[in-house]
């Protein structure tokens, strides 16, 4: 069974919209946290994606392709399947993506699970994940947090809670990003490690 992980990039005070590198935005970026990412996407099966958050990579991604140390991020996330949940697209879609039944968002996440057997990404906050979590259909919470505080845009998963979470892996980056790895904890506390 596939694994629904939600992968955030954000600041250290929870701003995570259009998220633009340095010095224009908040995203930093070094070469071990970008080779980190690679990784991540390469070993996914497939992303899954809100309206919005569609609209906004299928618009950039492609764009990306022929940046000098982009080709091969911009190449798994222009080739690898995605699955996009909305109300008010019709298909077909472009950028490799198949478009989930309508007004059956759960039922289409299990099947999605149960028809993968690696992870599928979840790169947003918005309503999508909400859904997903207030579901209990997420396995895992990946937080990339950028070394910033950054003042405008509305906060990463702001309408939900309380979620328990146990940590799972805690990476630094040299350049401060720090990757956060949490499940949640599905009596309400911690699960003790073995």
């Amino acid at each position: 069974m596939g694994r629904l992980i939600i992968n955030i990039a954000m600041t250290v005070n929870g701003a995570f919209e259009a998220p633009a590198p340095e010095p224009q935005g908040w995203l930093v970026t070094d070469p071990d946290s970008m080779q980190a990412g690679l990784e991540m996407w390469q070993a996914a099966d497939a992303m899954v994606l809100g309206r919005r958050t569609y609209e906004g990579l299928s618009a950039a991604w492609p764009q990306l392709a022929h940046v000098p140390g982009f080709e091969a991020y911009a190449a798994r996330m222009n080739s690898m399947p995605k699955y996009v949940a909305s109300r008010t697209l019709t298909g077909p879609l472009t950028w490799n993506a198949t478009l989930l039944e309508k007004g059956d968002l759960i039922n289409s996440i299990v099947r999605l699970k149960e028809e993968h057997d690696g992870n599928l990404i979840v790169p947003c906050a918005g309503e999508l994940a909400d859904s997903m979590i207030a579901a209990d259909l997420v396995d895992e919470f990946w937080f990339n947090v950028s070394p910033y505080l950054w003042a405008s845009g509305p906060r990463v998963l702001d309408d939900l809670g309380p979620v328990r979470l146990e940590l799972v892996t805690a990476t630094t980056f040299a350049s401060g990003v720090v990757r956060l790895c949490y499940r949640p904890a599905r009596d309400g506390a911690p699960h003790t490690r073995d």
